[in-house]
């Protein structure tokens, strides 16, 4: 077996055409292609060609959000440290996660229900524009819709990319039918890596980063 040497400044550009490459013919809308190359340079799984659902718009309208200052908040903190926060910064934006919060921790167990859950109520009181970044936690995504419908929140845009098995597609599907700009990855994948990307992707777009 023989290896590539390649400088440390050049992997991710090498990763790049490597991808670019395997996706062969595949055209992709030029809006969304920065989002779904960052997420599968992320994962090096293809299917999310296929598995990430764009509203119309969704790009375009968080770029520019993300240009006038809006925030993320995301469901976990690994997703939270996976947010390249310096370009948020730059554009007067901020970054926040309510998981660890003891006021939710207190909330969720006298509700009995999850921090995941509180945390968006949490969310949904913070004043100025948000991207909503959910990558682990079905029940935040559930409760986000539940907010959603009952006008106690008006996201930028909503990334719905939870993992797992519980839930998981079922709140994905709820937030495709709502009146707000969504980036889903359905059915059973996604991550707080993927939520992650997804947000560098869309950040570094608006810093005029390319691939």
């Amino acid at each position: 077996m023989s290896y590539q040497y390649v400088l440390p400044g050049e992997i991710e550009k090498r990763s790049f055409e490597i991808l670019t490459k395997e996706l062969g013919d595949r055209k992709l809308l030029p809006e969304n292609e920065p989002v779904i190359k960052r997420v599968i340079h992320t994962t090096a799984d293809f299917d999310y060609v296929d598995n990430l659902v764009f509203s119309d718009g969704a790009v375009t309208k968080a770029v520019e959000a993300f240009k006038a200052g809006a925030g993320i908040v995301t469901d976990t903190q690994m997703a939270l440290s996976g947010i390249h926060k310096s370009t948020l910064e730059s554009f007067g934006g901020t970054a926040r996660c309510f998981m660890s919060d003891p006021e939710v921790a207190r909330l969720a167990k006298e509700r009995q229900t999850t921090r995941a859950w509180v945390s968006m109520e949490e969310a949904a009181r913070l004043p100025g524009r948000w991207v909503f970044a959910i990558g682990n936690a079905p029940t935040a995504l559930i409760r986000l819709h539940e907010l959603i419908l009952e006008k106690k929140v008006d996201p930028v845009l909503v990334i719905g990319v939870p993992v797992g098995f519980v839930n998981v597609v079922e709140s994905k599907e709820e937030i495709l039918k709502d009146p707000v700009p969504y980036i889903v990855a359905r059915g059973r994948k996604g991550g707080s890596n993927v939520a992650a990307a997804i947000c560098n992707a869309l950040l570094y777009t608006a810093a005029g980063r390319t691939l």
